[in-house]
């Protein structure tokens, strides 16, 4: 049983494929197949898991793990999410203006002048596009787009980002008059 310190999350073990014990599974890596590259995964339990076969499959990857041989024990790892040590993953390769989503947590977000918005908690994507969550003390979470438009600069060194409020949704347009919604353009018949 392995005990991470600083995990990062890399897949999510989806339904089981065929009887020999593989399983379906949804990678974070930029290539998919490259999800054995850094070395064993675990789950957040203790559990190791060696890849031994690993091959695309339209949005998933198909994993075989060592110990797992047919499809009970495979159906029995759905909803699994598998990590890393932080430390297994490449530095170096990143380019200057890249970094992980796992990076982003714990970064204070802050506005121009410097007023708090929250605690970044968690990076999501349900499908439309990755979202921010935001907590702050005594604040419920929010979540906001991570866009070019709402996220200004990631400040990486310096445990913050700069986010544009408006853009994000966090406060109100004080040119629109509260509860007026503008008219949609009739149709003609």
């Amino acid at each position: 049983m392995t005990k991470l310190e600083n995990p990062v999350l890399m897949a999510t073990i989806g339904g089981a494929q065929g009887l020999r014990g593989e399983v379906r599974a949804k990678a974070y890596t930029a290539d998919p197949t490259a999800l054995g590259d850094y070395g064993h995964l675990h789950s957040l339990d203790g559990r190791s898991f060696e890849i031994l076969e690993i091959r695309e499959a339209k949005t998933v990857v198909v994993v075989r793990f060592r110990g797992i041989n047919d499809r009970n024990a495979a159906e029995a790892l759905n909803g699994l999410e598998l990590y890393v040590e932080r430390d297994n993953l490449p530095d170096e390769e990143l380019e200057e203006d890249e970094f992980f989503y796992a990076d982003l947590e714990g970064l204070e977000a802050l506005d121009d002048q410097g007023i708090s918005y929250g605690t970044v908690t968690g990076v999501f994507d349900f499908g439309a596009g990755d979202l921010l969550e935001l907590k702050g003390p005594g604040k419920r979470p929010v979540l906001i787009p991570f866009s070019e438009a709402s996220v200004l600069e990631i400040d990486l060194d310096g445990g913050k980002i700069t986010i544009d409020p408006l853009a994000a949704g966090l406060v109100e347009d004080p040119d629109e008059e509260p509860g007026i919604v503008p008219d949609k353009p009739k149709k003609k018949k």
